[in-house]
């Protein structure tokens, strides 16, 4: 891609402002008639402009300047860019490899029944089919209806974890949030929430009889004596 001049115009205010350029030489540097370039030496086009200097640019050397000056055949050529920007990729619909093609309908249910949210035009970004397609599926009429299965699309490789992230995120803006009844969850009552629980049953209070007690006691007395004396 041949390298495109940034603000043609204003560059031209600046040529015909700070150097002694023919007319013919800005018009053909900067894709301008001559006329055109005539105008502005004369202020009577682009008053408003203000010039950009094309060699704090690095569009224009200036001895390539000097070159043109000195030389009224001579056309300025535009100087080699420092840094390559790449070119903004077309926009269009997603190329699916030859090998994964095989994989798109079962892609496409598994988008319809995991995300119902999206669209049928998101589908299409993200795994590369027709919304035809998606219809069939939708319905139940596609050919190999009976033998499709549901896969994940990032796993099948047809698209990015981000891809689906972000068209999920914008099929969901504006959507109204679920309700409890949508999600089948409803209050307990305070009474049930009121009941702790902490791993072990109470054990209920016995009622001590008096008789037993002393009776132990008797009896753990009694034995005391007789271990006194086995130690002799």
């Amino acid at each position: 891609m041949a390298q495109q001049l940034l603000m043609p115009k204003a560059t031209a205010v600046w040529l015909v402002d700070n150097t002694a350029l023919s007319f013919e030489q800005i018009a053909t540097f900067c894709k301008l008639h001559p006329l055109e370039v005539k105008a502005i030496a004369d202020g009577e086009s682009a008053q408003g402009i203000k010039g950009l200097d094309p060699i704090a640019t690095g569009q224009l050397s200036r001895d390539e300047i000097v070159r043109a000056e000195g030389n009224p055949n001579h056309k300025l050529k535009i100087s080699e860019p420092k840094v390559r920007v790449p070119e903004s990729k077309r926009k269009g619909p997603r190329y699916t490899p030859v090998s994964k093609r095989q994989d798109r309908p079962n892609a496409i249910l598994w988008l319809v029944r995991n995300h119902p949210e999206l669209k049928d035009a998101q589908i299409s970004r993200l795994v590369g089919t027709t919304k035809s397609t998606i219809e069939q599926i939708r319905e139940r009429t596609h050919w190999n209806s009976a033998n499709l299965t549901a896969s994940d699309p990032v796993t099948l490789g047809l698209c990015s974890q981000i891809d689906l992230d972000l068209e999920v995120e914008r099929a969901s803006k504006g959507r109204p949030l679920p309700t409890a009844a949508d999600l089948g969850a409803t209050l307990e009552p305070a009474q049930e929430t009121q009941r702790f629980s902490y791993g072990y049953e109470r054990e209920e209070e016995k009622e001590m009889d008096a008789d037993a007690v002393f009776a132990k006691l008797k009896s753990l007395k009694s034995a005391t004596p007789d271990e006194e004396e086995e130690k002799y």
